[in-house]
């Protein structure tokens, strides 16, 4: 396991700490028009369990991650989040509330370096206003310095220290991703939404993906939701899996029971072929 220097924010609980995200999900329900996108969706997420939602293209998928991050608003359903009620928040709200995401389609800002990109997240986390930042005192000083050292931790974590000056336009998609997962962790999020993390990356950048996304999980007990299309990484990661069909919820259990469900079998293949 890697060590960590100084007390970087998302790894300041030692291993076996976790921080309290517990999101209830109840009734969901979004239409655009006559198009039902969400129809009665339940479910729940636990502090320090990572949680898989599959499902073929257009079961609804994103349109959850939307809702939960803001982005969309139900017509019906609630969402609670460590006990309040956080169905209506704007997605700016949500993030102070400790839920950070990563996006199917990588939202960076490619003209500038990964350090950069990453240090924008740890504005959450200011403690001053536009007057202080302009005087520079000595308390925003020590302040840019934590915020410096959360960011280089994860940048040393996910290893990416030889291209943190560089630029993310100019990184290959996988690269790229690895940066936006760090932008996300550099919010300290108490849950963490992952949208399709692996898509688009080599064989051996979801094996460091995996790798990375295991021990924020397993020793450092970080509560995530994943959204991903590579059925060996589910089945390999994941404590329990949710399947949407069409907008409803199909089944949901562990990896095992998915894997023989036989209506998550026929939603993908059509047939009784095993997953």
């Amino acid at each position: 396991m890697k060590t960590f220097r100084g007390e970087p924010g998302i790894f300041r609980e030692q291993p076996g700490g976790t921080k309290q995200a517990d999101l209830d999900v109840t009734g969901l329900t979004l239409n655009f028009g006559g198009i039902m996108a969400l129809s009665g969706v339940d479910l729940s997420v636990k502090s320090g369990e990572l949680l898989a939602v599959i499902g073929p293209n257009g079961a609804g998928k994103t349109s959850l991650l939307n809702c939960l991050t803001g982005f969309y608003r139900p017509q019906k359903g609630r969402i609670t989040f460590n006990g309040k009620d956080i169905t209506h928040l704007p997605p700016h709200e949500l993030v102070n509330r400790g839920i950070g995401r990563t996006f199917q389609n990588i939202e960076l800002f490619p003209g500038m370096t990964v350090l950069s990109n990453m240090l924008l997240a740890r504005h959450v986390h200011s403690n001053y206003g536009l007057v202080r930042a302009l005087l520079f005192s000595r308390a925003v000083r020590e302040e840019e310095v934590r915020h410096r050292q959360v960011v280089e931790e994860l940048i040393d974590f996910l290893e990416m220290q030889a291209i943190r000056k560089t630029p993310v336009g100019s990184l290959p998609y996988g690269l790229r991703k690895r940066v936006e997962l760090g932008r996300a962790l550099a919010l300290e999020p108490k849950l963490l939404v992952l949208d399709e993390p692996f898509a688009g990356m080599t064989l051996e950048e979801k094996e460091d993906m995996v790798r990375f996304l295991s021990e924020l999980n397993g020793q450092w007990n970080q509560t995530m939701i994943l959204v991903e299309h590579d059925m060996s990484i589910i089945m390999s990661i994941s404590e329990r899996i949710v399947a949407l069909n069409f907008g409803e919820k199909l089944a949901e259990g562990s990896p095992e029971t998915i894997q023989e469900n036989e209506d998550v079998i026929k939603a993908y293949l059509g047939d009784g072929s095993p997953l």
